[in-house]
Parts: C-alpha cells; structure tokens; sequence
C-alpha cells in the first residue's frame, strides 16, 4: 500500500511563528503519529504579513533590505523579494508602513504615512522592475496610499499652490494633484485580503480606523480626507475607483495603488496559491493540514485556512484545521468549514503554550492520529 499523502499548508501564527514555521511544527508532530506518512508543505499567507516571504521562497527569490521612511517618518529597515528571472518584486506594506513598527503607544494615524511602500516600490522600479507585488494588510495608516503615491513623484497642494505633505491631517486641504511621467511604470497586483470599499460604514476608517488609534471623535475628519483625496485624485486622473472591492483596504492604501498606479487588486491567497501551485499540491494529497494562530469567525472570511478548505472540497480531500486557539464561540461554523479542528492550547494554558509555540503545536498533532486514520480510510 502507497505511502499516505500530507499537504500542510499553514499560514502563520501572528506573532509566534511564520508560516514556514508552523508548517515545520506541524510535520514534527505528523512524523510522530503517522510516520509511515509523504509529507509535502506549501506555507500560505492573504496579502498581509509573511505574503512576499512565502512567495520568495517558493519562487526561489533573493531576499533583500532596503532603508525606507517608516510609518512615522522615522527611518527604518524594510525586506521585500526580488525575483530576477521575471523581473518581479513582492513587497509587503507592513514591512514599511505597518502597525508592527509601532508600539501602542506610538501609534498616531493623523501623522501616520505609506511613504515608505512608495520607497519600496521605487527601489523595486530602479532595479527595473516589470512587476510589483504589494501585499497589503497590517497597516498603521489611513491616508489613503497618499504617502506612497507622494514617494513615487506625485505632488499635492492647497487652494494657495502650497504642496502639502500628505498625511491625514492635511487631506482635507488638497486641491490640486500633480502627476509624475509615469510612462514605463511596471504592472501592479495588489494582494488583498479585505473586500471594503474606500467610505462609509463598511470602509477603511469606521472598520480598521480604531485598531490603528483613530478614536471616535475624529473618524469624520479622517472620513471627510479621504473622500476629498479621492474627489481630487479622481477628478485629475479620469476614474472612479473609491467604490472598488478592496479599495478600503490597508487605510486606503488600496485605493492609492488603483488609484495612482493603475494596480488590478486580487484576493491574496488566490495569488499564494498561484505562485505556489498549490491547487496541484491539493489534488494530490491524501489529507490536507491547515491553521493559522486563532481559528475563528474571521477565518471563513477571506483567510488562507478557508481557501485551503475550499480547494480541498474541491478535489474531495479531507481536511483539518490546526489553530493555537480555536475560539468556541465559532466552532460549529468551523466544524462546517473543516473535517478536523486541532487547538493547540486553551485560553487557561496560552501563556504557557506561547513560550514554546512550535513544541506545543507539534504534540497537539502529534495526539491525532485515530483523527487522521479516520479521515483517510
């Protein structure tokens, strides 16, 4: 009898381990309980953080550093991708611009810039990039991709011709957008993971706005800045984007992309699974292993695990969630969603779980084989 199949396709475990490393964990523990077992891992990502790594190295990428202004202007330290052999770049908005570089009490979106993802994409441009990639998700911003667009040439200016440095604070004031020589841009694909538009209830500052700081009081004012930015940047450049899928995403900044680079926005996971010819692996597989940190509501709405799950039932695979948490609350939808939840740790055993994440993922797979065996025949 052939050798069982096992796809693990983990995305991260924010804050604990990467995908590449949940994955690792999760094949420690399988090598216990199933170790007649072929196992074969594919990490995940959405668009958000860990998206340019896992497509580095899946591609075989060269992984590269480039020094770019942070969220608040100050100066920091940003990874992204180089894949030579199309001339691709995958960047990461959060590298740059997102709410990991900013301790809570930092966190001031009035003030807060995507200029450093505009830095990222003109290091990308000047190493003659075709294609850029931009994950967008993590973001301590809500300028509706001003900064980037700021960073990559374009100008702002007031009812006086004042050029106006592109922050929150200052939206409300543009008039006018002058537009840079754009002829020999590369394509743009921003990785997305989020649907909302741009305004409204469901757009990026009532929705994302407070995680980012911005507090009660001044969400009309954040609200009233980018509704201008998009009069104006719309008005100048001959379209309507505000109302898009996806535009509301990362504080607007996929707005920004559409906007001033003409960037298509596709869910982030369709892209990862592209990339890394993750329906094959599917189809291929006798059991498939997925899971992220928490596994929750908002894991059946457009997380990596749920697409995992999706192609599964697709091709008739069983498959299982693997999460630290599962939260009860969401279970029996989960159960729907997947074959096999597996919980790491407990809200009363976290702590201790946390200290040593990749260990204590590995046993609890490692206690699931009756699950496994069951799920394979």
């Amino acid at each position: 009898m052939a050798a069982p199949v096992v796809l693990i396709a983990c995305d991260k475990f924010k804050g604990t381990l990467t995908a590449a490393e949940a994955c690792a964990a999760v094949a420690a523990g399988l090598s216990r309980c199933l170790p007649e077992a072929t196992v074969v891992m594919r990490p995940i990502a959405d668009g958000g953080e860990g998206t340019a790594r896992v497509i580095c190295d899946a591609l075989g990428g060269e992984w590269l550093t480039e020094e770019v202004t942070g969220p608040l202007g100050d100066r920091t330290a940003a990874g992204w991708a180089w894949l030579a052999d199309d001339a691709t770049a995958v960047i990461e908005m959060s590298e740059a611009s997102g709410l990991k570089l900013l301790s809570a009490e930092r966190r001031n979106p009035w003030r807060a810039t995507t200029a450093g993802t505009g830095d990222l994409m003109k290091a990308a441009m000047a190493r003659g990039a075709q294609r850029i990639i931009v994950g967008i998700g993590g973001s301590a911003t809500n300028d509706g991709g001003a900064g980037m667009a700021h960073a990559l040439g374009y100008r702002f200016f007031d009812a006086a011709g004042v050029e106006l440095e592109p922050v929150p604070a200052n939206l409300g004031l543009i008039e006018r957008v002058e537009v840079p020589d754009r002829s020999g841009w590369p394509r743009v694909t921003a990785a997305c993971d989020v649907t909302n538009p741009l305004l409204g209830l469901q757009g990026a500052t009532r929705v994302y706005g407070p995680q980012k700081g911005v507090r009660l009081e001044r969400m009309e004012a954040f609200e009233a800045g980018l509704a201008r930015l998009a009069d104006v940047a719309e008005a100048t450049l001959g379209l309507e984007v505000r109302g898009r899928p996806g535009s509301g995403a990362a504080g607007g900044l996929g707005f920004g992309l559409m906007a001033f680079c003409g960037a298509e926005v596709r869910p982030g996971f369709d892209l990862i699974a592209e990339v890394t010819e993750l329906t094959a692996a599917v189809r291929a597989a006798d059991l498939v292993i997925t899971g992220e940190g928490c596994l929750d509501a908002q894991t059946l709405h457009g997380k990596g695990p749920a697409g995992v799950a999706a192609l599964a039932r697709r091709y008739g695979r069983p498959v299982v969630a693997a999460g630290g948490l599962v939260d009860e609350e969401a279970r029996g939808d989960l159960a729907a969603c997947f074959h096999g939840l597996i919980a790491a740790a407990t809200r009363e055993t976290l702590d201790a779980a946390l200290r040593e994440p990749a260990a204590t993922l590995s046993r609890a797979v490692a206690a699931e084989r009756e699950l496994f065996a069951a799920l394979m025949g």
